[in-house]
């Protein structure tokens, strides 16, 4: 494996995801300073506006499931504006990308508050996901609802 493995495994995951925006008739650009956007996504025929951050992690296989961890900055996490940060957690496994988990930053954030999901290391939020059988944990928090959830995202149509 490369020296810099990571560098390569998020930027095609970066791309991975911007291909679905794309398939679903929404435009994409990378942001020339990343300050906490991946992605600009946007609904060109009335100018709506999605903020998305791609976190990405390469699988470790146990037994039935799978897992991955995902660090997420507090600072940022924490500072919602009138556009909020969707999360999109995504697990390279078995030569293939997994499902995204696509959560917008207000509900990771309550999930933080109130059901104490994951734990907070210098500054980040890490999140250990456990993937199994279509469903997703994290903290014993099921968060299978957020599997593929494209709400925001709705698929444009002419």
């Amino acid at each position: 494996m490369k020296k810099n493995y990571h560098l390569y495994l998020g930027k095609a995951d970066h791309l991975t995801v911007m291909s679905e925006f794309l398939t679903r008739g929404w435009n994409v650009a990378i942001p020339e300073v990343d300050i906490g956007d991946d992605i600009f996504v946007v609904q060109d025929d009335n100018g709506t506006l999605r903020r998305v951050q791609v976190k990405t992690s390469t699988s470790t296989q146990k037994q039935q499931t799978y897992k991955g961890q995902f660090n997420v900055p507090l600072n940022q996490l924490r500072n919602i504006s009138n556009i909020p940060v969707h999360y999109i957690f995504i697990l390279r496994h078995n030569d293939g990308w997994s499902k995204p988990v696509i959560i917008r930053q207000d509900y990771l954030l309550d999930h933080w508050e109130n059901s104490k999901i994951g734990s907070v290391y210098k500054g980040n939020l890490n999140l250990h996901f456990i993937y199994s059988d279509r469903k997703v944990k994290c903290s014993n928090i099921d968060l299978s609802q957020y599997i593929s959830d494209f709400t925001d995202f709705p698929i444009i149509e002419e």
